[in-house]
């Protein structure tokens, strides 16, 4: 467990889906670490930086822009960390390296200003959506990693559109069964078997674009982060509380 007890505030981001398609988050995120996050204790990415990644090797405009910026960000003394997402479970040492970040399991317990609290995506707790779990249980093998990333550039970026394609028809397919608030959110079963799993009374994810701050009962936490579709969604966690907000573009 890493502790943060600088007196000042610790940040949490997830689910912000960069990509050329929304220059303006991609401009507000970058503002968002070039200010406040340099008067932090710790920046959090938990998950989904990037609307796709399809490996270290990609020389997308996006990804250098934030590599700059995160790396500023680290040179100013400030640790950032990351947890991998549903959509950029590929990132990897290699561009964590040049961001000057550092990669975190996916779950992780800290120590947060004397609070156990458990990190994570939060796709883990969807167990309720069996077809994405035995999808994620797939594509997190070792082997099928391997094989994905010898593939040649092209192939993997047409993989990713027709990934983000699919995502997209399913979705709308569960909307329309009327099923999409149960199944794409946590089970409430499960999340009450990680917190005892754990032993802690806080967790904190991203993952279900749909933050608030939930009492659990006996004592638990769960504060879900939001997405930056729209605006920057951002958690600050101090001695004193936690507190969502919002950011907006331009």
């Amino acid at each position: 467990m890493t502790p943060y007890n600088r007196g000042m505030t610790t940040l949490f981001v997830s689910d912000l889906h960069l990509d050329p398609e929304r220059p303006a988050i991609t401009e507000l995120f970058g503002c968002f670490l070039a200010g406040e996050a340099r008067n932090s204790d710790a920046l959090y990415i938990l998950g989904d930086l990037f609307e796709a990644w399809v490996g270290d090797d990609d020389p997308s405009e996006v990804g250098s822009f934030v590599a700059n910026r995160l790396r500023a960000l680290a040179d100013a003394g400030v640790p950032a960390y990351f947890i991998r997402g549903n959509r950029d479970f590929l990132l990897g040492p290699d561009y964590a390296a040049r961001c000057g970040m550092t990669l975190l399991d996916d779950p992780t317990v800290i120590d947060l200003y004397g609070t156990p609290t458990l990190l994570l995506h939060g796709d883990l707790l969807c167990t309720d959506d069996v077809a994405y779990q035995q999808f994620r249980t797939q594509t997190r093998a070792p082997q099928w990693q391997a094989q994905f990333l010898a593939q040649p550039l092209p192939a993997r970026l047409a993989f990713a559109a027709q990934a983000r394609v699919a995502s997209k028809a399913r979705y709308g397919e569960l909307v329309a069964q009327g099923q999409q608030e149960t199944i794409t959110d946590v089970a409430p079963a499960t999340v009450q078997d990680w917190f005892e799993r754990f032993g802690v009374t806080r967790m904190i994810h991203g993952h279900t674009h749909r933050p608030a701050i939930h009492d659990e009962g006996n004592g638990h936490t769960r504060i879900v982060l939001g997405d930056w579709y729209e605006q920057g969604s951002l958690l600050r966690v101090d001695a004193d509380g936690v507190r969502l907000a919002s950011l907006q573009a331009g």
